[in-house]
């Protein structure tokens, strides 16, 4: 005898340019699907409301699916995984809470190293590493995460301001204060790590809305804004930390080399140093172009409009 064909639950989700249709289905096997002309027929064995049987459903649209719908939809595979919406969901939820635990961190540091400046003044710029040196190393390694997440396509921005911004940090911080401790005693430590710690508190809360599809109006412009003097004045203080090193590593002599005979001869780490103090304002200007160009994309148009 065989199998009634019975209509499954089928639910409908539009988003932007998105389409997306979730069949209420489990272990389903041998799936028929195909469009023709404007309407979608679907057709395959699986579990159900009514157990295990043959469920189909023709769905119709208001107007004509264009060739190139119906090419992407030939590549359609049904997968274990789940449904886009779910998919999409746990990315979200993966999403929110990387951006909370970097905004618990930074806010942390933050809040922190105000309150220690308005009780204890500029004495608190001393030990400023061997208080937040800890959740610093944390959070700037974590965020190798953010990097990994734009070249593999969780995110949609852009993988070189964000590897920039990684190597640039991650080298502030583990070399030229983690590495020398005559340098962990010094003010700069204060001043670079308070413009990293300002400009994440209002970055991450901002992409922690955009995952719930919100958007504060007052968090946005802030987010959009505040980078115009922080960036500048990051980059000087992470110059100024470099300038300073460049001493000490002569000095001990760490990190320097002598090239194999013949040659013989002695590159100071320094050398790189300098290298790097041309590299540091090069990547300024490629994220401050980035960013430029996110701002005005996000108020450009309401400019044009007035004018």
């Amino acid at each position: 005898m065989e199998n009634q064909v019975l209509t499954p639950h089928v639910y409908w989700a539009q988003r932007h340019r998105e389409l997306y249709l979730r069949v209420e289905l489990s272990d389903v096997q041998n799936p028929a699907i195909s469009i023709t002309e404007n309407v979608l027929h679907f057709k395959a064995q699986g579990h159900g409301a009514k157990g295990d049987n043959v469920y189909e459903f023709h769905l119709e649209f208001l107007d004509l699916v264009k060739p190139e719908e119906e090419e992407r939809l030939n590549k359609l595979r049904l997968e274990s995984q789940g449904s886009p919406e779910t998919l999409i969901s746990l990315k979200k939820g993966y999403l929110f809470m990387y951006n909370l635990v970097q905004f618990l961190g930074f806010s942390w540091m933050f809040v922190n190293m105000t309150v220690r400046f308005f009780i204890l003044g500029k004495e608190s710029f001393y030990d400023t590493f061997h208080t937040m040196a800890d959740m610093m190393y944390f959070c700037q390694m974590l965020s190798v995460v953010e990097t990994i997440n734009a070249a593999i396509g969780v995110t949609k921005s852009p993988v070189m301001p964000s590897l920039i911004q990684l190597l640039g940090r991650n080298f502030i911080l583990f070399i030229i204060f983690g590495t020398m401790e005559e340098m962990q005693n010094k003010a700069v430590v204060f001043f670079v790590f308070y413009t990293w710690s300002t400009i994440e508190i209002f970055r991450y809360p901002f992409y922690m809305l955009y995952c719930l599809d919100m958007d504060w109006k007052v968090l946005t412009w802030l987010r959009y804004t505040v980078w115009i003097p922080l960036y500048p004045l990051g980059c000087l203080a992470e110059a100024v930390s470099v300038i300073q090193s460049i001493p000490v590593f002569n000095e001990t002599g760490r990190f320097s080399f002598t090239l194999p005979y013949p040659v013989k001869i002695k590159v100071r780490f320094s050398f790189f140093l300098q290298i790097y103090l041309i590299l540091l304002f090069l990547g300024l200007y490629i994220n401050f172009r980035h960013l430029y160009k996110q701002r005005r994309r996000r108020y450009g148009q309401k400019k044009k409009k007035i004018n």
